[in-house]
């Protein structure tokens, strides 16, 4: 097999090395020098990788506080125009245009999704696909009318091929959803999908643990229900059962909270 291997590198042009034999004292020489130099190794890749996540860290926090001091107190028209002309991301160079968000100002339940996929990013509204004529039927089963809610997302462009959002994305797009929330001052809040879920209350749990409770978003507080997105319903038609729950509480929170 070795003669094989010889020959076939040969015949590639390849230069065949053979190890040089080591003497008694090297090969004791490296049983005590090869685990200090891993350590060595380890420690300084470890280092690295903390300084990069730190810098990374602080630069999302100055670009989320540079968010928040731009938005400031604005309007609603003001902020409108804020995200058309938003260019503090890489997205705007890929979007057809951005997504700002639709329905009622005074909205009790706000519902707010990851990112606009590529029929948003043609006309400009959120869940207006396949999954924005599901989340239309939801609405109604639990009686209530598209128009009535207040629809968003995370982000207000499309990230190219419908990607997940990444962090820098989301960090820079938030002040814009959090002053959105602000005007709006709803009852409730929907997330749906596990992204979105997620990013609204900072946490790492998956969605079967986040969903089918009532939790928190915010200094506010403002009752938030995480359930399925409806681009998974329709992969997956059997979460439908687990999602009507996730309906009926929310519209149990509004009733309540009204």
């Amino acid at each position: 097999m070795r003669g094989l291997r010889e020959q076939c590198l040969k015949a590639m042009g390849i230069p065949l090395w053979m190890p040089r034999a080591k003497s008694a004292g090297e090969a004791r020489a490296d049983v005590g020098a090869a685990p200090q130099e891993k350590i060595a190794s380890e420690a300084r890749s470890h280092q690295e990788s903390r300084s990069h996540q730190e810098s990374r860290s602080h630069e999302q926090s100055h670009s989320y506080e540079e968010g928040r001091a731009y938005v400031g107190a604005m309007d609603w028209q003001g902020l409108a125009a804020a995200v058309r002309g938003c260019t503090r991301c890489a997205l705007h160079k890929t979007r057809t245009q951005t997504v700002f968000g639709v329905g009622r100002k005074d909205a009790a339940l706000l519902i707010i999704g990851e990112a606009p996929g590529a029929e948003e990013d043609r006309q400009g509204e959120p869940f207006v696909g396949p999954a924005g004529q599901l989340l239309n039927t939801m609405l109604r089963a639990i009686g209530l009318k598209r128009e009535e809610v207040y629809i968003a997302n995370i982000l207000k462009c499309r990230p190219p091929n419908n990607r997940d959002p990444q962090p820098e994305e989301a960090v820079t797009c938030t002040p814009y959803l959090e002053r959105q929330i602000a005007l709006i001052r709803p009852r409730a809040i929907l997330a749906l999908g596990r992204i979105a879920g997620q990013w609204l209350l900072q946490s790492e749990l998956p969605l079967g643990r986040l969903r089918g409770r009532v939790l928190q978003y915010g200094e506010a507080r403002v009752p938030l229900v995480v359930t399925y997105h409806p681009a998974y319903l329709l992969r997956s038609p059997l979460a439908k059962a687990k999602s009507w729950q996730d309906l009926c509480l929310i519209r149990e929170v509004i009733e309540i909270k009204q």
